[in-house]
């Protein structure tokens, strides 16, 4: 669900006498995630805006803007102050701002989320703490507000004569 689970394997080098860790990544994905473009890891903060292409997992404190078409994965251990646009939001973490997606939004437990949600589609586990206002909109593609009605004529039954007056 989270992406791509990491194995540690750590080995020793006698003739240098230093210790060497390589991490390897299992190629398991899970829910379509994909490949992880960036991570911003548990006790990383960061200020400004992110935007990018594909999948990004925070697990650490962010403050400002995220903008994808991509999906955006918020780890339990995260806290967001943020306005995110993004194709796909799947969190665990705590979101404080506005959110919007263009296809679905999912809140997975212990998510917090307070401020404004966007989406055609959330779904929302037992659980999840959710303070703020929900609009189930079909993304980009908003119906216009303005409809004008224009006459096409006038259709009297055959019985009734029109007086002009």
């Amino acid at each position: 669900m989270w992406g791509q689970e990491k194995k540690e394997e750590t080995s020793s080098s006698e003739q240098e006498g230093e210790e060497v860790i390589m991490i390897a990544s299992d190629s398991t994905i899970a829910e379509g995630t994909g490949d992880i473009s960036a991570f911003v890891g548990k006790g990383v903060e960061f200020k400004g805006t992110i935007s990018y292409s594909g999948t990004v997992r925070i697990d650490g404190y962010l403050d400002g803007e995220i903008h994808t078409d991509g999906m955006l994965l918020i780890g339990e251990d995260a806290v967001i102050q943020a306005k995110i646009t993004a194709g796909t939001i799947v969190s665990k973490g705590k979101i404080t701002g506005e959110v919007v997606a263009t296809e679905y939004v999912k809140f997975r437990a212990p998510a917090v989320m307070n401020g404004s949600v966007k989406a055609p589609v959330l779904s929302m586990e037992d659980g999840v703490l959710f303070n703020g206002t929900l609009e189930m909109a079909q993304g980009v593609r908003d119906l216009p507000r303005d409809v004008s009605l224009h006459p096409v004529g006038i259709i009297m039954p055959p019985n009734i004569k029109r007086v002009n007056g």
